[in-house]
C-alpha cells in the first residue's frame, strides 16, 4: 500500500531494466529501496512495505523471516469465506514519514532499548522480548519512570503474538479470526503505540458499523493517509455506502477529497513488455 516504497522500487527496477542490468538477489533491490528512504529522504522505515510489494503473489500471504532474509508463501485455507480488502483514503495529506509520528515512535522504541540495556537487560530491539517473564521485568523497571515507553513495548510484544495467531488462522481459511486480529492490532496502534489520527479513526468507526466488516485499522505510518478494512464480499458495497454517507458529515473539510477502493491480493511488481 505504501506509495513511497512503490515509487522507489519502480524507479530502481526501471533504471536496472533500461540499462540491461539483472539483479538475481531481489532482496538487494529491497535494500536499495529502503536506503532511498532512510538515507536520502530521512524516513527510518523498515523493509516490510518494499518486501510485500516486490514479492507479493496472488491469493497468497507473504511471510518474511528477518533472521534469514527469506520469503515463504502461505496459501489461504480452502474453506475461507470470500472477502475483500477495502482501503479508505481519508483525503488528508501527510508531509512525509520523516516528519510524522512514525519517526517519533521509532525513536521512543530505540530509547527504551538503550535504557533496558543500561539496566542489564540483554536485548537488541523490542522484538527480542518474546516471553511474558522478560516483558514483565522490563515493565516493572520502567512503568513509573517512562510509562509511554512501556506502552510502545506493550504494543510490539502483543503484535508479535498476534502475528503468529493470524498466520494460523490464515492457513485454516478462518478469515473471521484474521479480521478480528486485524481489528485488535488497530486498537493497539491507537491506544498503545499511539500512531493513529482522528480522520483514520473516523473511517474505522464508520466501517465498524457495517455487519460484514470483520476487521479494520489505520494503515501506513500513522497520523494521516488511509485506513483499511477486511470485509466479507457481500458487504463491500455497504462499506462504501456507509463511508459516502457518514464521512463527509463527520469530516466536512475532506468531503471532496476522500476515496474508497476495493482491492484484492495480486502479484507484486511486474514488467509489461511491448506496452508502447
Amino acid at each position: 500500500m505504501s506509495r513511497s516504497a512503490s515509487l522507489a522500487l519502480n524507479l530502481i527496477l526501471s533504471v536496472l531494466d533500461a540499462n540491461g542490468i539483472v539483479e538475481k538477489d531481489q532482496m538487494k533491490i529491497v535494500d536499495l529501496a529502503q536506503a532511498v528512504e532512510n538515507e536520502y529522504i530521512g524516513s527510518p522505515c523498515g523493509k516490510l512495505d518494499q518486501i510485500m510489494i516486490l514479492f507479493a503473489k496472488q491469493g497468497m500471504g507473504t511471510h518474511y523471516k528477518p533472521a534469514t532474509r527469506s520469503i515463504s508463501y502461505v496459501p489461504l485455507g480452502k474453506k475461507a469465506k470470500d472477502f475483500r480488502i477495502v482501503v479508505m483514503d481519508t483525503g488528508t495529506v501527510r508531509p512525509g514519514l520523516e516528519k510524522s509520528t512514525y519517526k517519533v515512535r521509532r525513536a521512543e522504541c530505540e530509547e527504551l532499548v538503550k535504557k533496558a540495556q543500561k539496566a542489564g537487560f540483554k536485548i537488541n530491539c523490542l522484538a527480542d522480548i518474546k516471553t511474558d517473564a522478560l516483558y514483565n521485568k522490563i515493565k516493572a523497571a520502567f512503568e513509573k519512570k517512562a510509562p509511554h515507553l512501556v506502552d510502545r513495548m506493550t504494543y510490539i510484544c502483543k503484535a508479535q503474538k498476534r502475528f503468529y495467531k493470524m498466520m494460523e488462522a490464515w492457513k485454516k481459511g478462518d478469515i473471521v479470526t484474521v479480521g478480528k486480529i486485524f481489528r485488535e492490532d488497530g486498537i493497539g496502534l491507537r491506544d498503545e503505540y499511539k500512531i493513529s489520527g482522528p480522520e483514520l479513526e473516523t473511517m474505522c468507526d464508520i466501517v465498524r458499523t457495517v455487519p460484514q466488516t470483520i476487521g479494520e485499522r489505520m494503515l501506513g505510518g500513522g497520523d494521516k493517509g488511509a485506513a483499511g478494512a477486511i470485509v466479507l464480499a457481500s458487504g463491500a458495497d455497504a462499506v462504501k455506502n456507509a463511508v459516502d454517507i457518514a464521512y463527509p458529515q463527520s469530516r466536512p473539510d475532506f468531503a471532496d477529497k476522500y476515496a474508497v477502493h476495493t482491492c484484492k491480493v495480486v502479484d507484486g511488481v511486474k514488467v509489461f513488455e511491448k506496452v508502447f
